[in-house]
């Protein structure tokens, strides 16, 4: 007996997308919950996927169901974080390796984690498209062209963005 199939939504359309949305968005953060500890990064994630599938919506063609392309997508940006995040930390290790060599090692990498503690608290203080626009600079490694692609922002708002957060971090830091 054949199971009756559900015509799959239009995504090229807002209402085919919400329709997407609003089906797979609990599916979609309970996987990447499962994985990740930090509710911060993984709204940030399955809003990515969704962006992207946004984004794409004109030249993608989804040969499966959207759950299945929507689970691979969600897996892949997990995978894609953690791949992250180990890169990160190795990059950490190396430079600290680099500067133990003198005798003030553990005085550095103090000073080093402070600093970026306080670089954390500061760019948390960003108003929300600022912060965004610096964590995909600085933290994902894309350029301004890629910003702006990605935010559907111009490159002179993503550079405006830019020195609207190297001002106000160098502000704070100067003073305190």
């Amino acid at each position: 007996m054949r199971r009756k199939t559900t015509p799959v939504p239009d995504i090229r359309t807002p209402e085919g997308f919400e329709k997407i949305y609003n089906t797979f968005v609990g599916r979609i953060y309970g996987i990447c919950r499962h994985q990740i500890d930090n509710k911060e990064v993984v709204e940030e994630i399955v809003q990515d996927v969704f962006r992207s599938l946004w984004e794409r919506r004109d030249t993608l063609e989804i040969n499966e169901s959207p759950k299945k392309y929507l689970t691979g997508a969600a897996k892949l940006k997990v995978i894609d974080y953690f791949r992250q995040k180990a890169r990160a930390k190795k990059h950490l290790a190396c430079v600290l390796e680099e500067h133990c060599h003198s005798d003030n090692c553990i005085e550095q990498a103090i000073a080093y984690n402070e600093l970026r503690a306080r670089i954390t608290e500061l760019v948390d203080q960003l108003p929300c498209q600022c912060r965004e626009v610096y964590r995909l600079s600085r933290e994902r490694g894309l350029s301004n062209k890629e910003i702006a692609l990605a935010l559907l922002i111009s490159e002179k708002t993503v550079e405006y963005h830019m020195k609207k957060a190297f001002t106000f971090m160098k502000n704070h830091l100067m003073i305190d």
